[in-house]
């Protein structure tokens, strides 16, 4: 018996929670079962930058309080294909490179890990200070995908959200998940 494609999406207290709500979106609109997990920061964030309250997005995903740590994707049982956080802290990625599982989020990432299932992040911070490079390279060498909210101009973008687009498409590739959301290099007209 086969089961639905399955995503654990995060969303920490860092700017940039327009790429976290674009993506659960997405994610919808492609069918994909999606489990959302907000920091108390992650919250606030969004509702300031984007005017969304993270509960709008319960048409979307199936949302799970960050303190819930009975929740499904708390257990490496509960079957996903793989985890996003973004935009990701950089006290949470800290936390994660650390092995902290004091919360859903930092939890879900540490099982998602152990389960050898693929983990992105996509830390939203500059500049970078040396804590913060050597806990990316801690990831980095236990097999996580760190995807910088750095958009590329190589598809001219005009807008805002072509390149937020830019980016949720660079995490569905890394997801290795099929989408049409940008022309790719070398593939256009």
């Amino acid at each position: 018996m086969s089961r639905k494609m399955r995503i654990i999406v995060g969303i920490t207290g860092a700017s940039g929670s327009l790429y976290g709500y674009t993506l659960v979106r997405t994610l919808h609109q492609l069918g994909i079962e999606t489990h959302l997990i907000a920091t108390e920061m992650g919250v606030k964030v969004m509702q300031f930058e984007c005017g969304v309250k993270v509960d709008d997005l319960s048409e979307y995903a199936i949302i799970h309080h960050n303190q819930n740590l009975f929740a499904a994707v708390s257990s490496g049982s509960f079957k996903t294909d793989g985890m996003v956080i973004v935009p990701c802290s950089m006290n949470s990625l800290g936390a994660i490179a650390n092995g902290v599982g004091d919360n859903l989020l930092s939890r879900a990432a540490s099982v998602v890990m152990k389960e050898r299932r693929n983990l992105v992040i996509v830390p939203r911070e500059a500049p970078f200070h040396v804590i913060h490079l050597k806990n990316m390279t801690t990831l980095a060498e236990a097999g996580v995908s760190i995807l910088p909210a750095s958009p590329g101009f190589y598809h001219k973008p005009t807008e805002i959200w072509e390149l937020v687009t830019f980016m949720v498409a660079r995490i569905l590739d890394e997801l290795d998940i099929e989408h049409e959301l940008m022309e790719r290099w070398g593939e256009g007209k």
